[in-house]
């Protein structure tokens, strides 16, 4: 189930600075896999993708939530 944001997501295209090796990782992981488990997927459907910050991995599900718990009580 991969994600219908690849063509637009800058994980994914590469505009995030991250190590080749763990970038592809977790491109397999979130972006091609499992885009549930996406923290940038989380928030954009959840808020929106205005709420996506530019610096948000993937792998960060903590940050992820408290975007969502900050913007979720407006």
């Amino acid at each position: 189930m991969s994600c219908e944001n690849l063509e637009k997501c800058p994980f994914y295209n590469d505009k995030m600075p991250i190590d080749s090796a763990l970038g592809r990782l977790y491109k397999k992981n979130y972006c091609e896999n499992d885009k549930t488990k996406c923290a940038r997927y989380r928030v954009a459907t959840t808020l929106g993708k205005e709420y996506v910050l530019d610096n948000l991995y993937p792998n960060m599900q903590e940050k992820a939530e408290s975007i969502i718990q900050a913007n979720s009580k407006k």
